[in-house]
């Protein structure tokens, strides 16, 4: 016996259309992605800036690895810890630690900076903690 299959009108529309809803879907979260990363850049070229450091530099990625460490105060050669792995995750909370302290805030900025920064960096920077050096 031979079972023959076939293919409705109706059963492409609806395929066309979960492929449309998963392309949508797709694109708002690109879209969103965007606007966060944005948001984060606009706080750190802030915070970079009120730390008197050139603020476009915070923008550009690895250059903006140097500008933490400045803000920081950590050594230069420590932006190579960011490329080995399981230590960048340890040097990336003692850096954002550092930067927090360097603002006048504690633990919970950090925190706010590891898990969300899109929060938090335009608080550092758009707010009112001063840079201690």
């Amino acid at each position: 016996m031979i079972l023959a299959t076939t293919t409705t009108a109706y059963d492409e529309a609806l395929t066309g259309a979960a492929g449309g809803a998963v392309a949508g879907v797709f694109l708002f979260l690109i879209f969103l992605c965007v606007v966060l990363q944005i948001i984060v850049w606009a706080g750190m070229w802030k915070t970079a800036s009120k730390a008197g450091q050139p603020g476009i530099l915070a923008c550009i990625p690895i250059v903006q690895l140097f500008i933490l460490m400045m803000i920081a105060k950590k050594p230069l050669w420590w932006v190579l810890l960011f490329f080995v792995p399981f230590v960048n995750i340890i040097v990336v909370v003692i850096v954002l630690n550092e930067i927090s302290n360097r603002f006048g805030r504690g633990v919970g900025t950090t925190l706010g900076l590891i898990f969300l920064p899109f929060i938090f960096w335009p608080i550092l920077g758009f707010g009112d903690a001063e840079y201690q050096h």
